[in-house]
């Protein structure tokens, strides 16, 4: 390591560890993880021959311009220009190290099959790690990281989201032997930040200390900010009550979802209950979960696949299209607000999305299209059950 780039104390088990395979880095604002990995990862290149370095974002475009400079900046910071060659795409050390710059997901699609496929990978970067939702696309890059001939390592990054997210299950709660797990603040960082980003912190923290622990200290949250729904406890279905069924389709990286659900217009009371949440079904798999679930009983499904609704219902489901139109998301979300939601304690993915289905412009009703795939399921069943006039626009 060069003297010129000086290491915070708590990211020296990084360059210690060698016997653990994942590497945990999590912080909040200001905590300097992004500058003391790509430290170690040039440090890596340069101490041993061979290294080649994945790096990833779920979305990265146009590496050259938004990461490949923190990257020269520190190659300069070190004095070594002369050992690496920068192109658009990688960095590359004359001992025949290699950084590769990769997005998971670009234009033309899901890159999880290219980025499998290249050859000798030692260390694989996931950065930003938060925006990476599906563990089944970490688990087959995680899988295709298996040099012989140098340590593994795979190392997440990211600041930490809500406690649901798969990365916290796995490698907090879990608390794996094989993982280095290394949290820092703006305050271990504190000689490499101006002391008018330590006033706002503070600042912050007075005014509120729940976006503090948050964004500054990088604490885990129960649910996402700008969360939709807060209206939801868990507990027992009401199947007193005259029950249909949600369904919205998916196939390679989305899932099928099939959710059950019931109202109780009297006493303001949504109910529900996770049947299925699978990617990669056949029609012909849809149909008998549906059927073992649902029985006769009636499904409102998404409209945007009507050829797949005309086949399951000529095989014997009784299933229907939701109606959609202007205005429909908003106007059955907040529809939904004005009633408590029950969710049995088994509707693992239900809970998750609950707690991660945010406003993207609360003030005109828009919400991000991510962890809605049972919910949209929901909103077309409960508008059903609840609309007054069936010409309303769901």
């Amino acid at each position: 390591m060069q003297a010129s780039l000086k290491l915070n104390k708590p990211f020296i088990p990084l360059w210690k560890n060698r016997d653990k395979r994942y590497h945990l880095i999590t912080g909040g604002r200001g905590s300097g993880k992004s500058f003391q990995v790509a430290a170690f990862l040039l440090d890596l290149m340069l101490r041993e021959a061979g290294q080649v370095i994945l790096f990833t974002r779920f979305t990265l475009t146009s590496a050259h311009i938004s990461i490949i400079p923190e990257f020269v900046e520190k190659i300069e910071l070190m004095g070594v220009q002369q050992l690496f060659t920068v192109t658009k795409t990688e960095i590359i050390c004359n001992n025949g190290s290699k950084l590769l710059f990769r997005g998971i997901r670009t234009s033309s699609g899901n890159q999880t099959a290219n980025l499998k496929s290249i050859q000798g990978v030692t260390t694989w970067v996931l950065d930003e790690a938060e925006e990476l939702v599906d563990m089944g696309v970490f688990d087959k890059i995680d899988d295709s990281i298996r040099s012989k001939t140098h340590q593994n390592r795979v190392i997440l990054v990211l600041n930490p989201t809500t406690r649901q997210h798969w990365i916290y299950d796995r490698f907090v709660e879990q608390k794996q032997d094989n993982c280095l797990y290394i949290h820092t603040t703006y305050l271990d960082n504190a000689q490499h930040i101006s002391q008018s980003f330590k006033d706002k912190a503070q600042q912050i923290k007075q005014r509120n200390p729940k976006t503090y622990q948050h964004t500054y200290m990088g604490a885990w949250l129960e649910k996402a900010d700008g969360v939709v729904f807060d209206n939801w406890i868990e507990g027992k279905f009401d199947d007193t009550l005259q029950t249909i069924y949600g369904q919205d389709f998916g196939f390679s990286n989305d899932p099928t979802t099939f959710i059950k659900i019931a109202v109780d217009h009297k006493l303001k009371k949504l109910y529900l209950h996770e049947c299925f949440y699978l990617p990669k079904l056949s029609t012909d798999q849809i149909f008998e979960l549906n059927k073992s679930h649902a029985g006769s009983n009636l499904i409102v499904a998404d409209s945007a696949e009507p050829r797949l609704i005309s086949e399951l219902r000529k095989k014997g489901n009784n299933i229907t299209e939701a109606k959609k139109g202007q205005g429909s998301v908003s106007a059955g979300l907040l529809a939904m607000l004005d009633y408590q939601i029950v969710v049995t304690p088994e509707s693992t993915n239900i809970k998750k999305e609950l707690c991660n289905y945010v406003w993207l412009d609360k003030s005109s009703k828009l919400v991000i299209d991510d962890y809605n795939h049972a919910i949209d399921g929901i909103r077309y069943a409960f508008t059903h059950l609840t609309q007054k006039n069936r010409n309303f626009v769901i």
